[in-house]
């Protein structure tokens, strides 16, 4: 199947196994990543959030081991980061570990432990090189010792770049992030600093986590699961979907692109009517 495949309302979501269908690359030294795909440049969304899903079943059909899956899908995730830049995106959001995949075995836990750290050291440079801002949300402190350092450096180091901001969800729920946020408000409570006519959906966003980021204008999901797996439950509310069938692997620039395309061929409208 080589074509977007828009399904019934009101799921609002499309889905694809390749972007064949979609524009190609114009060679145009001039143009922006953007224009080479033929999309509008002033239409790129501001926040892009993906649930990588698939390396475990890649691996499996070549008859390799999960965790060599999970390195392949750190390669298609470097490339992905790279092409979200050019294309102008504001905001990269995504799921690397949640708080349930402590649920898989112990060895492949602590492969990708050592995973996530290994990538957040290698890469620091070139992302802080090419003006990339890391940020990690969830429960960190819940994580090793050694990965919460290189978070905490990361962070640090690059928290004046201004360009793409690459938040990496590790150990991370929907309902957890929600959990902490409502002990956030009763405990402010407790201290006389709100009260519960006080409490509005500005006031409960201001406590998650992504606080200081913009919600999600477009959700993709990879392996063709119709689901968004406990991620960013508040904030997807008004958000896009776009499933593939392509499993993280496979994912691609032009993948990327095909999803953008879709993006703006809709019509966003927040609860309310839009005048044709």
């Amino acid at each position: 199947m080589n074509s977007t495949v828009s399904l019934p309302s009101p799921a609002r979501t499309a889905a694809a196994t390749a972007p064949a269908s979609g524009p190609t690359p114009v060679a145009t030294a001039e143009a922006s990543l953007a224009q080479r795909y033929g999309l509008d440049s002033a239409r790129i969304p501001e926040h892009v959030a993906i649930i990588m899903d698939g390396n475990g079943r890649w691996a499996n059909r070549r008859g390799m081991h999960r965790l060599w899956g999970h390195h392949q899908g750190y390669r298609t995730l470097k490339k992905v980061v790279r092409a979200a830049s050019d294309f102008g995106i504001g905001v990269l959001t995504l799921y690397v570990f949640s708080s349930e995949n402590w649920k898989r075995p112990k060895h492949e836990v602590e492969g990708l432990m050592h995973l996530i750290e290994m990538a957040a050291r290698n890469e620091l440079r070139e992302l802080h090189e090419h003006n990339v801002r890391m940020r990690f949300t969830g429960r960190i402190h819940e994580l090793p010792e050694s990965l919460q350092e290189v978070i905490r450096h990361n962070e640090e180091y690059t928290r004046d770049n201004t360009g793409l901001t690459l938040n990496l969800c590790v150990n991370y729920g929907g309902r957890t992030e929600i959990v902490d946020a409502a002990r956030r408000l009763v405990e402010m409570a407790a201290r006389g600093e709100i009260t519960a006519r006080e409490v509005t959906p500005e006031t409960f966003g201001s406590v998650l986590y992504s606080a200081d980021l913009p919600d999600p204008d477009l959700l993709i999901r990879t392996a063709g699961e119709m689901r968004v797996s406990n991620y960013l439950l508040w904030q997807i509310a008004y958000a896009e979907l776009w499933v593939t069938e392509a499993f993280w692997p496979e994912f691609s620039e032009a993948h990327l692109a095909e999803a953008i395309r879709d993006f703006q061929g809709r019509t966003r409208k927040f609860g309310g009517i839009v005048n044709s």
